[in-house]
């Protein structure tokens, strides 16, 4: 007689099951209607096919409206895509097909590539397929039957996929209906579970295997989502993005451009080197109080970088460099033959300016701030404008301070780095810490200590904010170095963003010898903490610009107001309202060129001004304007000196306005 399988049910509650027993078989013990709900089960966390035999463990029965569901969705959607483009094109081979992040995609070896007009066609094919409802189920193939079975198909790249499973793995294959396919599933009861709720996205081609002197697949990328609604808002957020590109609104805002010569390097104009100069000089503002700007060089000895650990750790991604001489002569013994790096980052350079003369527990906690200018090797096809770049400017600082005082530093950057954040609108954030990696540095012990500093760090921002700032933890996932702080901030269309860390290291102190002398007269490495608020300057502008779609706050906008006539003879007056803006601090250029108004307010909304004012014969004798807004139709007439403190009012940064505030109530 065959042993019982134990289950132990979410409820808390066991039961026992002959052996054999499958999950669809465990559901329909519950009820009929959750039979026919029922997509999967998951053993001990572990997803699998609803047709397997259970074994002991904690059950859970997985339905379709079930989260774990989606990869399940997107998994058969692929099969079910395969099946349709084999059914339309015979002959074409399937290769391999994953779930991706919002989708899924099957790379195709055909003669004659698709193009985006073959994508309706597979969609219809593939709603027909899932009407059919067919089951999934699964078979076991020995290896000599698969490649025989897949060859005789003529599917050369399945046999090199069989020939890739290590020998003791079972060779799974899934049918649905009378089409095939190697897989190691899971996947869902039937085809119709599928669902509609799916679109084919593009076309582009791939090397199988990813290794350019393979032959070239055509990949076939598609989203699928559980319900309609999720689709159509996903397609929404697309369309929004798109929109939204900070490389099209660069162009269209003459901000900034990349070139060939330059690949992964900015070169701004002088719209766009106006945005960039405003949100440095914000963070100084924001930093001035308590930390000191310091400047580290950008060119050091690999000496320095092999002392800190990433030429070890890092060297992959960083730039080397030698004397053009010593490059083009190797014979002068003469020349300095010495490699330097650029630096990826200013940590080191700031470890020896704290080094540099002999410092007190007194002094501490001392801060360094850097606007520095860092490189970081970036393979040429992950290159994305503002957001991945090679060279860029890091809102980098480091904390030295002592044990003790670790936790409210940790809590006063993060008191900084929500301030900041909401400054520019975002008020939806998650801090998340990241835990010890398997590969770091430095003893169990101290990781401990950090660790359990940043967890009571953790709890208390969550409680700080009353439960509006989510926290978590992501395990495994910090530096190599020490614990950190990761800050993720949602825009205006629901994308996440990963920006700002804070970064406890007791390991570059050791390697570097620093140290501060304690209340004991004793030499006592201090902590360093590494923090950044932007991140990279251009991406946290790439950002803003996505999140606003171009139409920057005011104070932040690189032209403010444009003072366009409406008729010649108002030109003097406009030249006299431009120069009292002008004289107010506001940014201003003028229009006053012979076309109509409505010309001049579109071409400049192309722009993304946000502040159009219009002065014509009728606003000059009455000494008034009317203030047009970027993406409105309504003109709303003031006189001057109204419009005036209006525009400094909403021109003047927020830290500003708090600082006037706080000495008006003084």
């Amino acid at each position: 007689m065959s042993a019982a399988v134990s289950l132990t049910f979410p409820d808390g509650n066991v039961r026992t099951f002959d052996a054999g027993t499958t999950g669809r078989d465990v559901a329909e013990s519950i009820s009929k209607s959750l039979v026919k709900k029922a997509v999967a089960i998951a053993i001990d966390g572990t997803v699998r096919d609803l047709s397997d035999a259970v074994t002991d463990g904690r059950i859970e029965i997985i339905t379709r409206s079930d989260p774990r569901a989606l990869e399940l969705i997107r998994h058969d959607a692929a099969h079910v895509m395969a099946e349709a483009v084999q059914e339309l094109w015979p002959g074409t081979q399937v290769t391999i097909g994953p779930v991706i992040e919002n989708g899924f995609y099957y790379d195709f070896a055909r003669d004659e590539p698709f193009t985006p007009d073959d994508l309706p066609v597979i969609e219809k094919k593939m709603k027909e397929i899932i009407a059919r409802n067919a089951p999934f189920t699964k078979e076991i193939w020995s290896r000599d039957k698969a490649k025989d079975v897949f060859a005789a198909k003529g599917e050369k790249y399945k046999v090199e996929l069989v020939d890739a499973i290590p020998e003791g793995q079972d060779l799974k294959i899934y049918n649905q209906g009378e089409w095939f396919d190697l897989c190691r599933g899971p996947h869902m009861a039937s085809t119709g579970q599928v669902g509609t709720a799916f679109k084919l996205m593009k076309v582009a081609g791939a090397y199988w295997r990813g290794d350019s002197n393979n032959p070239m697949l055509t990949r076939i990328y598609g989203t699928a989502w559980a319900e309609q609604a999720e689709l159509d808002n996903y397609l929404h957020v697309l369309a929004e993005a798109e929109k939204r590109d900070h490389r099209r609104l660069g162009r269209e805002m003459d901000l900034f451009h990349f070139q060939e010569e330059g690949p992964g390097v900015v070169f701004w104009h002088g719209k766009g080197w106006r945005i960039f100069q405003t949100l440095v000089s914000y963070m100084r503002r924001r930093l001035a109080a308590d930390y000191q700007e310091v400047n580290a060089p950008q060119v050091l000895d690999t000496a320095l970088w092999e002392t800190s650990g990433h030429w070890g750790w890092y060297q992959e991604n960083m730039f080397a460099v030698k004397s053009a001489h010593a490059l083009t002569h190797p014979e002068d013994k003469e020349a300095d033959n010495r490699v330097f790096a650029l630096k990826p980052m200013n940590c080191p350079g700031h470890i020896q300016i704290f080094k540099h003369g002999l410092k007190s527990y007194r002094e501490l906690p001392i801060r360094l701030a850097e606007f520095g200018n860092v490189h970081r090797y970036e393979p040429s096809g992950a290159l994305h404008g503002l957001m991945r770049v090679r060279g860029f400017t890091q809102d980098d600082a480091h904390i030295f301070c002592t044990d003790e005082q670790m936790a409210a530093e940790c809590l006063k950057i993060n008191d900084l780095i929500l301030s900041v954040y909401e400054d520019f609108g975002f008020k939806e954030v998650v801090v998340k810490l990241s835990t010890r990696p398997e590969k770091r540095v430095g003893s169990d012990a101290l990781w401990d200590r950090a660790e359990a500093v940043m967890t009571d760090v953790l709890k208390t921002i969550e409680e700080q904010s009353g439960g509006r700032i989510k926290t978590g933890i992501l395990p495994g996932e910090g530096a190599f170095y020490g614990p950190k702080f990761e800050y993720t901030l949602k825009d205006a269309i629901g994308r996440e963003w990963q920006c700002g860390t804070t970064q406890v290291d007791f390991n570059l102190p050791e390697r570097f010898g620093a140290f501060y002398i304690d209340q004991n007269s004793e030499k006592t490495q201090p902590v360093m903490i590494h923090r950044a608020i932007c991140g990279s300057m251009e991406r946290f502008l790439g950002i803003l610009i996505e999140n606003f779609a171009g139409h920057m706050p005011l104070w932040v906008a690189p032209v403010q107001v444009v003072v366009a006539t409406i008729t010649s003879e108002a030109d003097a007056y406009g030249a006299e309202v431009a120069e009292v803006l002008r004289d107010a601090g506001l940014i201003v250029e003028t229009d006053f060129r012979n076309e109509k108004i409505n010309y001049k307010v579109r071409e400049h909304s192309v722009t993304k001004v946000p502040v159009i004012v219009v002065c014509g014969k009728k606003e000059a004798e009455e000494r008034s304007v009317n203030i047009r807004r970027l993406g409105s139709q309504a003109q709303t007439p003031m006189a001057l000196a109204d419009a005036l403190a209006a525009l400094v009012d909403e021109a003047t940064p927020p830290d500003v306005k708090r600082k006037a505030a706080a000495r008006r109530a003084v």
